[in-house]
């Protein structure tokens, strides 16, 4: 289910729209995006964090004393280190990856962006981002942007997701298109 943003409306949906909807109020927006781009590059490179989020045996108020700590030696801004805190208190750390993903767009939509998730076999080229950021803002009038992820189960080509839209142009699909066919 999706709103008129064409955000997922689940629990994650719910919690970004919340921040991002206080960020409009104190007109930190920028400020919030960049703290919780820091959180989003944080999970990926400490398994620590990563386990912090999920695990079940850290008491509520423990998480939450550990990200407000981690919250200020991270410099991020109030609202952020709030919202962590909310979470932990929540236990719902373990979504916050879903909530950057859905407060990254929601930002977007408010300035007139879209993203689109690019699914390659292999790392994109700053020249072939490029390519595919004119390509979808030619069809879409409205800046783009891309979010790359590479799955070498692909095998080759592109999938490109734009709010509900995809278009799936993997060599994976197409092979399994043409086994279909030749089956009868």
């Amino acid at each position: 289910m999706e709103n008129s943003s064409g955000i997922q409306v689940s629990l994650a949906g719910r919690y970004a729209k919340a921040l991002f909807d206080l960020a409009v109020e104190k007109d930190a927006i920028s400020d919030v995006a960049a703290s919780l781009s820091s959180i989003a590059s944080a999970l990926v490179e400490s398994a620590d964090l990563r386990d912090l989020t999920t695990n079940p045996m850290v008491s509520r108020s423990d998480a939450a004393k550990v990200v407000a700590k981690l919250g200020a030696k991270m410099k991020l801004d109030g609202l952020t280190i709030n919202f962590l805190g909310v979470l932990a208190q929540n236990r719902r750390l373990g979504e916050v990856s879903a909530m950057i993903r859905a407060f990254e767009a929601l930002a977007a939509s408010h300035r007139g962006e879209v993203t689109a998730e690019v699914t390659s076999a292999h790392k994109l080229t700053a020249t072939q981002t490029k390519a595919i950021k004119a390509k979808l803002k030619a069809q879409l009038n409205r800046d783009v942007i891309v979010n790359a992820s590479i799955d070498p189960a692909l095998l080759g080509g592109l999938v490109v997701k734009v709010g509900s839209k995809m278009i799936d142009g993997s060599i994976r699909t197409q092979l399994n298109t043409l086994a279909t066919a030749m089956k009868g």
